[in-house]
């Protein structure tokens, strides 16, 4: 292989192209959060060059808002991007298993995102059938607009975005297995590592079935078969289905078996980082770190059962109901366990407070607040009430998109030293996390008491609706979607310090000291071997003991790897 296509084909390089491709989708899909507020609001605002936004444009909104953020940035940022630019050294690697493959990986993704937006330039625009997609409404162009040509784009970007996440996650199940350095047994893996194998593995199993669920809905949508659509279904007064009698619950049934799966995917490598950090700050071990390890491959195994929560309203069967209601609680179980872990591990300590630091404690404080609306909409009785409210979007936004992102930002702060030889700045970076968490509780908290009045989500339009009950009920939670709006401009402003700080650090001449942090994994000490290499020279790094670990004083540090084939160090 030339040098060429070394440096192309080199972990950091498409770790870093896959950063840049979440970063591009999340300025996308916060921009469109932002109109979906302002059309809330002051539905009678217009938009310039465009006027006002119809109720079908709003849908549109919401549903590439929706399919941006949750595919291309808390699916791709956390796994396949901090993956590749952390996963080899971390564990004592030169490089990923595949490095063509994984090249190839992240141009599928960058070019399923560009197939998606170009949803919005299509006859008809972008599809207005939500990131759910739902039969049978989104298996016809008939419709609505969007439905059309925009839904066909959809599946096609979707369906690039499943194959190229099943093959990162081989790719990183490989390096895993395959790759690890000389000593880095299963029980010293970082739970940074276990995060991302345990994603990887529900990667695999449910990109592939939303897979072949895109291509029934796509043969539903051209090729009359009749997967999701009962015969005698009208839309528009014609007539979708002759033959055949498919079913909308078996979609929901394969949807949500990806849907919620998804939801691990993007936070378990949070959960390993925050584990890590907290640790590392609080010059700890990780309080259990053996449980730690049993609870994320748990919560991994639990995540894929518990799909059927999502259709408590859809008419599934009671018993199955009850058995879904039972092991959407049994998960709590695990995910107590680690937040137990977490505040053990900074129990009476006295932590560095740095920005790495508040940003993995703002994840803490986030999944415990989401968290505790989780076991709410288990139960299939309370579930029938909040269904499709607001109750479910604050539910949702806190535990997955707020708590990712912070833990995003923690990863951002924590190993950009690592990435870039320089430090952030600490000012700029604590003004950007109190900034940034006061606007998240700001956003998603009230949407909890909007959802308990009964506030429908997906509503284009909370002004009009008559003096019936609907437009009472509506009308009685106006102000508080304005202060929900205000709260979301000012969450999109506190992210200026963040940009602020990226530009002055880079060109800053100032560089940071080797491992500034004092972290005790691998990953800090491989400035050295990490080039663009093909080949599987060993590293010349040993792993003697777990990482987090330091003297019995719990002061001095103590990495978990030496240079050399000996070590000074007793075994552990």
């Amino acid at each position: 292989m030339t040098a060429q296509h070394s440096r192309w084909t080199h972990h950091r390089t498409v770790g870093f192209g896959y950063v840049a491709i979440s970063l591009a989708a999340a300025c996308v899909g916060t921009v469109l959060s932002l109109l979906m507020r302002l059309h809330l609001t002051w539905p009678a605002w217009s938009l310039p060059l465009h006027g006002l936004i119809l109720p079908e444009e709003y849908l549109a909104l919401v549903t590439m808002h929706g399919t941006l953020m949750l595919f291309f940035v808390l699916t791709v940022a956390p796994q396949s991007g901090f993956g590749n630019l952390i996963l080899p050294a971390q564990i004592g690697a030169r490089r990923m298993a595949f490095p063509r493959l994984n090249a190839a990986s992240m141009g599928l993704t960058g070019l399923a995102l560009l197939v998606l937006l170009a949803a919005f330039f299509v006859p008809g625009g972008s599809p207005i059938s939500g990131w759910t997609a739902y039969p049978p409404l989104s298996a016809t162009a008939l419709a609505g607009p969007g439905q059309g040509e925009g839904m066909d784009v959809w599946l096609a970007a979707i369906a690039l975005f499943s194959l190229a996440s099943t093959l990162g996650a081989i790719n990183t199940l490989t390096t895993i297995v395959k790759l690890r350095g000389e000593g880095m047994s299963w029980q010293r893996l970082p739970l940074t590592v276990w995060g991302w194998f345990t994603a990887a593995l529900l990667s695999v199993l449910v990109f592939s079935v939303l897979l072949a669920a895109l291509a029934m809905l796509f043969c539903d949508r051209h090729l009359q078969s009749g997967f999701f659509l009962p015969t005698g279904d009208l839309v528009n007064g014609v007539l979708l289905q002759h033959h055949g009698d498919g079913s909308p619950l078996l979609w929901l049934h394969l949807f949500w078996f990806f849907g919620h799966p998804e939801v691990y995917i993007a936070i378990l490598p949070g959960m390993g980082l925050t584990s890590m950090v907290l640790a590392n700050f609080a010059h700890r071990r990780v309080f259990a770190y053996r449980l730690m390890i049993a609870t994320t491959l748990l919560i991994g195994f639990l995540g894929i059962l518990v799909w059927g929560h999502h259709m408590f309203v859809a008419g599934l069967n009671p018993f199955a109901g009850s058995a879904f209601a039972l092991s959407s609680m049994a998960i709590a179980l695990p995910s107590s366990a680690k937040v137990l872990s977490w505040l053990a591990t900074i129990w009476r300590s006295r932590p560095r407070l740095t920005t790495p630091m508040l940003f993995a404690l703002g994840f803490v404080s986030l999944f415990i607040t989401g968290g505790l609306t989780g076991p709410i909409l288990a139960q299939p009785i309370l579930d029938e009430y909040l269904h499709n409210t607001f109750f479910v979007v604050a539910h949702f936004h806190l535990i997955m998109a707020m708590a990712g992102i912070f833990g995003l930002f923690c990863a951002t702060y924590y190993w950009f030293p690592l990435l870039f030889g320089r430090l952030l700045s600490e000012p700029l970076g604590k003004l950007h996390f109190a900034g940034t968490l006061i606007g998240a509780y700001g956003t998603f908290l009230p949407m909890h008491l909007t959802g308990l009045a009964g506030e429908p989500r997906q509503y284009a339009q909370l002004t009009g609706g008559g003096s019936g009950p609907a437009g009472q009920l509506l009308q009685t939670t106006l102000p508080l979607q304005h202060g929900i709006t205000y709260a979301a401009f000012f969450l999109a402003c506190a992210q200026l310090p963040f940009l602020l700080n990226l530009v002055l650090t880079l060109r800053s001449h100032l560089l940071a000291t080797p491992n500034p942090w004092s972290a005790t994994t691998m990953e800090w000490a491989s400035q050295d071997f990490d080039e663009a290499s093909t080949e599987d020279k060993p590293t010349g790094l040993v792993t003697y003991r777990g990482p987090c670990h330091y003297s019995e004083d719990g002061v001095s540090f103590l990495p978990q790897w030496e240079s050399g084939a000996t070590s000074t160090l007793p075994p552990e």
